[in-house]
């Protein structure tokens, strides 16, 4: 099968479309036959070397809609099954970047029924982020949350996520912005001018750091989206970061909030498989609205 890996690091240009070994499903795992996955920035991360891992074959791309090819033994799931699933890993010989991918079975779950393949693909892992950031600021309906990067990937879903918890969201982007964020169920707009301490929360996908620190009460919560990377605490504000793990379960729910309106797929542009360089140098240019989805 094809697979896009990288070995050696670099820019676009690093990435390979190589042949691989077909992929065997052990105990508690399945294979889909993989229909779309997304390119996300984690993805130039690795391509880069900021995980590590040089010298080795490294396997690209952590999100996977498809269809379930194989099975192991004690997995609830089907051939034929249609699923979507989260395969995190930094430094793996294979990702989802590739024509077939092995995962877990409790990461897998139904695909939702009203969006196509290549929308589907663009769910777990922002998704995933983002409902794992909310849990982790624990605010309650009607408490205010000032989210940075809301027109983004991770900061759209946080944005349509809140509103539906009933929390009075606040969505920092770019002027050209106010419109998408707005028709996500933003409450407030800004653009630049916060408050200091005027949010409840701040839920930082923007990587502002200290800056949007700053714009949380006293009392309240920050959390960002890179592990290990919160800025310390000050005023009682608890501060952290999401490190996003695999969850069948919370997948469910999200797929099902899709089929119910409540979430939006953005899908900025596809490429063939054959085209991951491609795609990862238009990633590189930035201003993506929306993401960018690789199709074998």
């Amino acid at each position: 099968m094809r697979a896009a890996v990288v070995t050696t690091f670099g820019g676009p240009e690093a990435v390979e479309v190589v042949e691989a070994e077909l992929p065997e499903p052990a105990a508690r795992q399945v294979r889909i036959k993989v229909a779309a996955a997304t390119l996300n920035p984690v993805d130039a991360g690795v391509r880069q070397g900021v995980f590590g891992g040089a010298g080795k074959r490294i396997g690209l791309g952590w999100d996977v809609a498809g269809t379930v090819d194989a099975t192991g033994v004690a997995t609830a799931w089907s051939v034929g099954d249609e699923v979507v699933a989260l395969d995190p890993g930094m430094v793996r010989p294979l990702g989802t970047h590739a024509e077939y991918v092995v995962v877990e079975t409790d990461a897998v779950a139904k695909a939702p029924a009203t969006v196509d393949a290549v929308h589907a693909a663009t769910l777990p892992l922002n998704a995933l982020a983002a409902v794992q950031a909310l849990d982790l600021l624990e605010l309650s309906q009607g408490q205010s949350l000032l989210i940075s990067g809301a027109a983004g990937a991770v900061g759209g879903f946080a944005v349509q996520l809140a509103a539906h918890r009933g929390i009075s969201v606040t969505a920092l982007a770019r002027e050209t912005d106010e419109e998408l964020v707005r028709s996500l169920g933003a409450a407030h707009f800004a653009s630049g001018g916060v408050q200091p301490g005027g949010f409840d929360a701040v839920l930082d996908t923007a990587f502002l750091g200290e800056t949007a620190l700053e714009w949380v009460r006293d009392g309240g919560a920050y959390i960002g989206v890179i592990p290990q990377a919160a800025p310390a605490s000050v005023r009682g504000v608890r501060t952290g970061a999401v490190e996003v793990s695999a969850d069948g379960a919370r997948l469910a729910e999200l797929a099902a909030l899709v089929d119910e309106g409540v979430l939006t797929l953005r899908v900025a542009e596809t490429y063939a498989l054959d085209e991951a360089a491609k795609a990862h140098a238009r990633l590189a240019e930035g201003g993506v609205r929306g993401r960018l989805v690789l199709v074998p």
